[in-house]
């Protein structure tokens, strides 16, 4: 989709004419090895293949072809890059004591949120997020990555990561989303917030604002040290079709209403000490004109650049 390529290119325009050094990274493709800690194996082989039925193909939302194929491990590889990124500035940083909790990375892709262990469905083949947090899960052991969160704030419910991490108590999903904007079954994650038809920016920002208040209140472990960190990685899909000018989208949020959404998810990775790892999710104008929606888009990764930098500027004496 063109708008991957623009969204890209707009945030590599801001992000270079400051920027030091070269911050982005091309997306490796995803290998069968990462796929496989989240679908089963003969789903990926089917797809891969080209084996997949008809009705499969329709399901997923376009036809099968090689070029697909790519941008579909390209999606995955991204994410779990971004991912191991954090994980490897994180191990460097706890050695000369840095402040780990500030190594963030984004994929300007991905939020592929509708993918299941064994179909696709809305556009999404793979899961990105759940294979990357699976392969965090996996190469860091049950201490290093004690719990992570998937914050999913697409207008569309997080379905397929909801499933995909119904029995893992190690994974937390958090989805907000539109209650007339499912397409298929309505599923369970650990906490399911449905906003309604038009919502407008005060009513879900404060929304917003008062679960991620409670998530962070919660004791999961029963531990008297209340101090002690929740979560050891948090995933962020971005999504950005609750904005009014969204096609499919039926809230009415506006653009500053975006940035504001952003900042609380920013400010609450801060405070929790964990690293965050953000990707695209959704976006589609009702018309021709892109410009809001690749604005909104843009403004995510933009805003957290900033976030960060300002979080970690030398102090002026």
């Amino acid at each position: 989709m063109e708008k991957y390529r623009k969204v890209r290119m707009a945030l590599q325009d801001r992000i270079m004419a400051i920027a030091d050094e070269n911050q982005f990274r091309v997306s490796p493709l995803a290998t069968t090895q990462q796929l496989e800690t989240t679908h089963h194996p003969t789903y990926i082989s089917r797809y891969l293949s080209g084996k997949l039925t008809e009705r499969e193909n329709r399901n997923i939302g376009f036809p099968w072809s090689k070029k697909h194929v790519t941008r579909s491990l390209s999606s995955v590889g991204g994410t779990v890059a971004a991912a191991l990124s954090h994980s490897s500035e994180r191990e460097s940083n706890l050695q000369t004591q840095n402040n780990h909790h500030l190594c963030w990375a984004a994929h300007v892709a991905g939020g592929t949120h509708h993918a299941f262990s064994d179909y696709g469905e809305g556009f999404c083949i793979f899961s990105d997020i759940a294979v990357a947090a699976n392969v965090l899960l996996q190469t860091y052991g049950e201490e290093s990555s004690r719990r992570i969160l998937i914050i999913d704030l697409d207008v569309h419910q997080g379905n397929g990561n909801a499933v995909l991490f119904r029995e893992n108590e190690r994974v937390k999903t958090f989805s907000v989303h539109c209650v007339a904007n499912y397409f298929s079954e309505k599923q369970q994650s650990d906490l399911d917030v449905e906003m309604p038809v038009g919502c407008d920016d005060e009513t879900y920002l404060s929304t917003v604002r008062h679960w991620l208040r409670r998530i962070e209140e919660y004791n999961y472990d029963n531990d008297e040290d209340s101090r002690k960190k929740k979560f050891d990685v948090i995933f962020y899909q971005a999504g950005v079709d609750i904005h009014h000018a969204d096609r499919l989208g039926k809230l009415s949020i506006t653009s500053d209403g975006i940035t504001r959404r952003n900042s609380l998810v920013f400010d609450f990775a801060n405070r929790m000490g964990s690293p965050l790892i953000i990707c695209m999710g959704g976006g589609y104008p009702k018309g021709d004109d892109w410009t809001p929606i690749l604005d909104a888009h843009t403004g995510v990764y933009w805003e957290a650049h900033q976030f960060l930098s300002a979080l970690t500027a030398p102090a002026v004496v």
